[in-house]
């Protein structure tokens, strides 16, 4: 069924229009067509590595297309509650308007559990609009890209985007995970390895016995680093994975590169005021004139949730800012730097923020 472009005519129709009726009909003839939601249809799965599968997904027309090393909150419904969690897309054909996301299944995560085990062919998703700034396309010269994890997902989308462009710099890729079952697209990876001169792939396995030509054991470190490139002037360094291999990344790079791009999946480690005693202030939310008690050296985001809010949030780490709201009044700090932020009408992230003074939330 065809929906009405944005424009005049989906103006002029807005106000006669309960978008909530309109897409209970619509979805009953397609199912991922909508006034004005986000949604792909999953038209294929396969498993990609251990405990890690990869959607196929077809975008309706109010999804933004996201670019290569980009990422995008994934809500599924889950015992009948919305839960989003953050991916990065592993493959983007612009084309069909189809993208592919590889999930790691995490113990306990609702989202995770839900696309790795239950989602199906045919199960319609929302997605949100892409973000971040990791991007090769103002990049030349070679390339080293760090991985660890789950963190090779946005660096598999700017490899994939360089060879469709028959981009021609060089690119290292160290890939570093537990055991080579862990490893996703490895396949694809040698054959880029037999195929392009100028690709090279270094696998490091940390729980790995028994290791085959290619692999290296251990960690990241500088000296895996300097056996892999010992002169990194000029190359483009970039880096995903955890919070604390990102970091090492860091270190063992320094200034010696051209660039450094980083990001990480998993939350940094917030910056807690020793100094500062612990106290308990009171959270004021405006829309429903409830207050509630929290401390005010943990993250306002799980402060509430343990109060019984269900607030919309993503990555968790203040990337994302599905979680950030307004905050009326009072003074906050930022976990992440320890600065604190006391302007009225200013909007917070919940999840990287805590309460230095009683607040007033627009929640």
């Amino acid at each position: 069924m065809s929906i009405p472009a944005s424009g005049a005519l989906h103006r002029l129709l807005a106000p006669l229009i309960d978008v909530g009726t309109f897409d209970f009909w619509v979805q009953q003839i397609s199912p991922r067509a909508a006034w004005n939601r986000p949604l792909a249809t999953v038209t294929a799965r396969r498993l990609e590595a251990r405990d890690t599968v990869t959607l196929t997904l077809a975008l309706n027309r109010h999804c933004k297309l996201p670019q290569a090393g980009q990422h995008l909150n994934v809500s599924v419904e889950v015992d009948g509650r919305r839960t989003t969690r953050c991916y990065s897309p592993t493959r983007i054909d612009a084309r069909h308007r189809t993208i592919e996301i590889t999930v790691k299944h995490v113990p306990n995560g609702w989202v995770s559990t839900q696309l790795c085990h239950h989602t199906q062919a045919g199960d319609v998703i929302e997605l949100g609009e892409p973000f971040g700034e990791m991007n090769g396309a103002d990049a030349p010269g070679p390339w080293l890209m760090l991985a660890a994890g789950s963190g090779i997902t946005p660096l598999i989308s700017l490899i994939r985007q360089a060879r469709e462009r028959q981009a021609s710099n060089p690119i290292t890729l160290v890939y570093c995970a537990k055991k080579r079952a862990d490893l996703c697209f490895l396949p694809e990876l040698r054959q880029m390895v037999a195929r392009q001169p100028g690709f090279a792939l270094h696998v490091v396995l940390s729980q790995e016995p028994d290791l085959i030509d290619g692999e290296m054991a251990g960690r990241l470190d500088g000296v895996i680093l300097n056996a892999v490139i010992p002169d990194l002037a000029g190359y483009h360094v970039f880096a995903c994975g955890p919070a604390g291999f990102v970091e090492t990344a860091r270190t063992a790079v320094g200034e010696r590169a051209r660039s450094f791009e980083a990001e990480a999946f998993t939350p940094p480690t917030l910056a807690l005021n020793a100094d500062e005693a612990v106290h308990p202030v009171h959270i004021t939310l405006a829309q429903s004139g409830r207050t509630v008690t929290v401390s005010s050296q943990e993250a306002l985001l799980p402060a509430l949730e343990a109060h019984g809010l269900q607030i919309p949030h993503g990555c968790r780490m203040g990337v994302c800012h599905t979680c950030s709201c307004n905050k009326v009044s009072g003074t906050t700090r930022d976990l992440q730097n320890g600065q604190a932020q006391g302007e009225p009408q200013a909007a917070v992230r919940l999840c990287v923020s805590s309460a230095s003074t009683d607040l007033i939330l627009d929640l």
